[in-house]
């Protein structure tokens, strides 16, 4: 099929225009190979993704506005994409590491990822995107730090720390994916891992009479966590990109995909203490035990774990879930405050309503959102966008609202206008709770409750200082509503985070399209692009 020149040549001025644009911000360049090993985390040897020979992977560490340029090889033996969890890429969906954007890395392929910090600061984690192989590892940190000149809402911590925090099975991923591909289905974890290792097999080492900031990441597959540290309060001041209202938690619950970071003070008596990571919500409760080691300690731990939440107690979830807020004062990547954004004012141009769903299609089991359980159609989407190569997708082929349709499998799209502002209402009529992401994105977590969502709960949402994130939880039973402005333009993943629930489609893309540039001119496509499908004849 031949390809529109004018079109291309038009892009690739651009993106030349880009480059020359980027110029006076630094580049950072890194060479990653994805590569199997043998290792033992839960004591049954497996084959774990490793970057570099590390499990978990290299912390991937950079300042706003940044460009990070990473030289990607492929040494698995099966196709790979790395995604970044948060980072919203901005007008550079062709980044984002997923199927709907990205033809696979394939074996002993290589593959350069050139992407820009811009306008983000904070926490968030890297993944694989495909054939479960989350899974299997792959995953590691991301810290974006604040330019020197914006000022930080905290004295600067004495150090900062990386923990990632994930069930985890014994199984390797291929025999998880080959069970779900026959129909079969998945329990929780065998077990939690800590910085990719398991119980006591990780220890974090500190010095008293210091302020410490942790990173927090629940990069595992399934279960939500509550993470805390025996003896010490954390204080919460960052999620995902926001800075928060500061307040002092015991413990914390962190669903799969989110990032929170927190800052301890050590200010306890000599000794070594518990580091918990418990799951939530369903029997039977697995756990993840890491030490903090003070350096002046010579008492190992010993006695019984913190207590943490009861496994079933949703509520203490919902009211902690309520309690993080936006710190309408500080500044994050910019100068100006956070709160000088006034969401609450802003009238709500479309309402989508996104109920997920396990039905049974073509006699296996499958998830879906508003009855489309999504089915990759060998294309990218976002490439047959650009080369307008038909039959891969239609616009608008998710509908706005669950209508009682027969669920099927399909490339659902769901389309958004730039610049428009957008209330998105997750329902969960199952039992499992939910989490849910928007690449490319932080929306506002206005509202969650339990039932069905309906107009009349807009009188419950907080229009003030809803915190900003980029992955929500969904209680049982329950809905959350978020608001955003679809200022990103690009063909976003909208995902379970559930990794189990995403393979077998509980996910979508969002095709957010400036009117004023139909043809993607100002998002330039890649000049290393790979093609496939449908885009390759």
């Amino acid at each position: 099929m031949a390809r529109p020149a004018l079109l291309l040549n038009a892009a690739l001025v651009a993106c030349a225009l880009v480059l020359v644009a980027r110029a006076g911000d630094p580049y950072q360049f890194h060479d990653w190979n994805v590569s199997f090993v043998s290792t033992s985390p839960l004591g049954v040897n497996q084959r774990v993704i490793a970057i570099n020979g590390q499990f978990p992977g290299p912390e991937l560490e950079t300042t706003t506005n940044n460009n990070v340029v990473i030289n990607l090889r492929n040494s698995l033996d099966e196709p790979l994409l790395l995604t970044w969890n948060g980072l919203q890429l901005r007008r550079d969906s062709w980044q984002d590491g997923t199927l709907g954007t990205n033809c696979p890395i394939m074996p002993g392929q290589n593959w350069t990822y050139q992407f820009q910090a811009k306008d983000q600061i904070g926490t968030f984690s890297y993944f694989p995107s495909l054939l479960l192989q989350r899974a299997a590892g792959g995953y590691g940190g991301i810290r974006i730090h604040n330019r020197a000149v914006i000022p930080v809402p905290f004295a600067p911590p004495f150090a900062e720390l990386t923990v990632l925090i994930g069930d985890w099975y014994k199984f390797n991923h291929t025999q998880l994916r080959a069970a779900l591909d026959r129909g079969e289905m998945i329990g929780k974890g065998d077990g939690v891992l800590i910085n990719g290792r398991g119980p006591y097999g990780t220890t974090l080492t500190v010095q008293p009479g210091k302020t410490y900031r942790l990173r927090i990441s629940n990069v595992g597959s399934v279960s939500s966590l509550n993470f805390r540290i025996q003896g010490h309060k954390m204080k919460l001041v960052e999620t995902e990109g926001s800075y928060t209202a500061q307040a002092l938690y015991d413990s914390l619950d962190v669903h799969v995909g989110q990032s929170y970071s927190v800052l301890i003070t050590t200010d306890q008596s000599p000794k070594d203490f518990y580091i918990m990571a418990t799951s939530r919500f369903s029997l039977p409760e697995i756990t993840g035990v890491a030490v903090l080691h003070y350096t002046n300690s010579f008492s190992r731990v010993s006695g019984p774990f913190p207590a943490g939440p009861a496994v079933g107690d949703i509520n203490f979830s919902f009211n902690q879930a309520r309690t993080i807020k936006w710190n309408l004062t500080a500044g994050a990547a910019r100068p100006n405050p956070q709160g000088s954004f006034h969401y609450g004012l802003i009238n709500i141009s479309k309402t989508v309503k996104l109920a997920n769903s396990a039905p049974a299609i073509n006699g296996k089991q499958r998830f879906a959102v508003n009855g489309i359980s999504y089915m990759h159609p060998g294309t990218p989407l976002k490439l047959a966008d650009f080369y307008k190569i038909g039959g891969v997708f239609s616009p608008n082929s998710i509908p706005e609202y669950p209508d009682g349709r027969s669920p099927y499998n399909g490339a659902s799209v769901l389309s958004g206008t730039y610049r428009s502002f957008m209330e998105i209402i997750f329902q969960n009529n199952e039992n499992p709770v939910q989490s849910w992401h928007i690449d490319g994105y932080a929306f506002f977590v206005v509202g969650m409750g339990p039932g069905d969502w309906t107009t009349s709960s807009r009188l419950t949402y907080n229009l003030v200082d809803a915190v900003a994130r980029s992955t929500v939880q969904v209680y049982a039973k329950s809905w959350t509503a978020i608001m955003l402005e679809l200022d990103n333009v690009g063909m976003w993943n909208v995902r379970s985070q559930n990794v189990i629930r995403q393979y077998l489609g509980q996910e979508f893309y969002m095709r957010v399209v400036n009117p004023e540039d139909p043809n993607g001119i100002n998002e330039p496509i890649p000049q290393n692009v790979l093609l496939c499908g449908k885009a390759k004849k």
